[in-house]
């Protein structure tokens, strides 16, 4: 039987309300934003007020009662305009909420859920360290016992989300004790906002989502109940792992948007500017980059929500996750570059969204597990060992 990975008239309702409500809402006002390095709390409140931060959660928590695809579905076309908005979506629901959901205490999802699906709260995922990135089994953040706390202490980098007025926790992946054969047990604790010895650093000097919040923190003798760990203890890295392997469906609708969103603007500026007395579109090497782009678009959007498709009806879904990521971040790049191309001397001027969209492509292959890493689950999926 063929794949069908055409909408149902609910997503159908939903992509339309999020196309038009990123065309008028977003784009008008995302540029000024994100040249001044400026988060767009405007925009997020709107966000919540949709009910785009509660998408794929159960009614009884806040959220939406809709599903991953639902998820997908919104950040890819929030990232045919902006990315900045885009990832600040993906990390508050697959990163801070989804771990709440996913392995928190019934009182934690009565404590959290409501807030973070109004959008109310940003929840940020405490994982990557100055000395670990790709390997986050060398986590060096540690949580002790003491008495009836956890008492933190250590480093993260590069964490969405983790700094904006509207930060309620980080869930800290730290070091809580070793296993018989010396490896760390590593555990996750949800640590709230402005609890002291907590410090958030300035936002980083980022060279694209310049319009999104990404601070290092830094943990000093932070204490925190022991009811705030996170799942069993222990288990934090197992966690993690089923965290990523859903954040990375939701990588890869976003940049299937932008790559989306690349040829959205180059078949726009290929029909308005002229040269020679005709449109460039009408030029037959215009015309085949920018279908080569829509076909790595369209490819890109098969991958993601084949994924989805089987983490919603409950299938292995590890190794099309990681297809998809792969795939769609590498897409994202390609077709930045060429729409920067078609756009010539404009596409190098911050006016023109194909300039933003060049800046943001490059992340989507580093973060949540580098295009290196994806090639290694693959491999693994498909039992090679090495």
């Amino acid at each position: 039987m063929p794949l069908d990975h055409r909408l149902s008239a609910e997503h159908e309702e939903l992509r339309r309300t999020v196309e038009e409500f990123a065309h008028d809402v977003i784009a008008p006002k995302i540029g000024d934003l994100y040249e001044r390095h400026e988060f767009p709390y405007e925009i997020v409140r709107e966000m919540g007020r949709m009910g785009l931060f509660g998408l794929p959660f159960p009614e009884e928590y806040g959220g939406m009662g809709g599903d991953y695809l639902a998820l997908g579905i919104a950040l890819e076309e929030l990232a045919r305009v902006d990315s900045s908005v885009a990832i600040t979506l993906e990390a508050g629901v697959s990163l801070g909420a989804m771990p709440i959901f996913r392995f928190g205490t019934e009182e934690q999802k009565r404590e959290w859920l409501p807030r973070l699906c109004s959008g109310e709260l940003l929840g940020a995922f405490g994982l990557t360290e100055p000395d670990c990135g790709s390997d986050a089994g060398g986590t060096k953040t540690t949580a002790r016992r003491e008495g009836d706390e956890w008492v933190i202490n250590g480093s993260k980098c590069f964490i969405t989300n983790s700094g904006t007025d509207i930060t309620g926790l980080v869930t800290v992946t730290a070091v809580t004790g070793r296993k018989p054969d010396g490896k760390p047990e590593i555990s996750a604790i949800i640590v709230p906002s402005g609890t002291p010895g907590f410090t958030v650093a300035a936002p980083y000097s980022k060279v694209g989502w310049n319009a999104s919040d990404t601070r290092e923190l830094s943990f000093s003798d932070v204490r925190v109940p022991l009811a705030n760990l996170l799942g069993e203890e222990g288990r934090g890295y197992a966690q993690f792992l089923r965290i990523l392997d859903e954040g990375r469906i939701a990588i890869s609708a976003l940049a299937t948007g932008l790559a989306q969103g690349c040829v959205d603007e180059s078949v726009a500026y290929a029909k308005e500017r002229h040269t020679f007395g005709r449109p460039i579109g009408s030029n037959q090497a215009i015309q085949f980059k920018i279908a080569d782009m829509e076909m790595r678009a369209h490819m890109a959007r098969i991958g993601w929500r084949d994924a989805a498709s089987r983490l919603v009806q409950g299938e292995p879904f590890k190794k099309e996750a990681a297809l998809a990521k792969l795939y769609s971040s590498t897409v994202a790049v390609d077709n930045a570059r060429e729409a920067t191309q078609i756009h010539g001397g404009y596409g190098f001027m911050n006016e023109y969204p194909v300039a933003r969209m060049w800046r943001d492509s490059k992340i989507l292959e580093i973060g949540e597990g580098t295009s290196e890493v994806q090639r290694m689950l693959i491999a693994r999926e498909l039992g090679l060992t090495g």
